[in-house]
């Protein structure tokens, strides 16, 4: 007789691993990176980035696309940018003003998927402006880091290069919040059937393995 199917959580997948991991590097490289162990905490903030980078492609290479792996990518995104944001601002009072913005997107970003998830609509997916924005962060990030933990720039030739970089990190922000708040308002007002979401039962999100062949 064949083997009773078993049900299976579709969220068990590689990329939201990647999202997982993500999360679980951030209070680690806080604690290194206040030790000022600068090596281990670029190197883990490093592979947060490259896990960013290489999620979505496996995601849709293998067809993993999850409803949950859409809500988990951007909060890892957001989770890490937040902290490093954070401890940048303690180490380098300079950030300060781009952590204003950050924190000012974020808040309007998760009211509005708070909203949407409260009407039983899906909250848009990472957009590649979004994308944009966090690696422009991450370069950012590393770039100040190396002038001063590494290379020990300072003076005048710091400012310069760290206001562009921040200013320009800001603008690509600003941008991305603009863009991002204009799909919600498409979502909120849109009554297609597309955007339906039960967070419940996209979290369950069970099926049922396909029997397997006796020889």
């Amino acid at each position: 007789m064949p083997k009773e199917r078993k049900p299976i959580n579709q969220n068990l997948t590689v990329p939201n691993a990647l999202s997982v991991l993500r999360i679980l590097i951030i209070p680690f490289f806080a604690w290194y990176f206040m030790q000022d162990q600068l090596v281990v905490a670029v190197a883990l903030l490093v592979l947060s980035g490259l896990s960013d980078c290489v999620d979505g492609f496996i995601a849709r290479k293998l067809n993993q696309v999850t409803e949950l792996g859409k809500m988990l990518d951007p909060l890892a995104d957001k989770l890490t940018q937040g902290v490093v944001a954070l401890c940048l601002a303690v180490k380098f009072p300079v950030i300060g003003p781009v952590l204003l913005v950050f924190i000012a997107k974020e808040l309007v970003m998760l009211c509005g998927a708070v909203v949407l998830l409260k009407k039983q609509k899906r909250p848009c997916a990472a957009q590649w402006y979004g994308k944009v924005a966090t690696v422009m962060f991450y370069v950012s990030v590393a770039v100040i880091v190396v002038m001063d933990g590494f290379l020990h720039v300072k003076g005048l030739a710091f400012t310069i290069a760290s206001n562009v970089l921040l200013i320009l990190t800001a603008a690509m922000m600003i941008y991305s919040a603009v863009k991002y708040f204009q799909i919600f308002r498409e979502i909120f007002h849109s009554d297609d059937a597309q955007y339906e979401l039960s967070l419940h039962d996209e979290i369950r999100a069970k099926t049922v393995r396909e029997k397997r062949k006796r020889p």
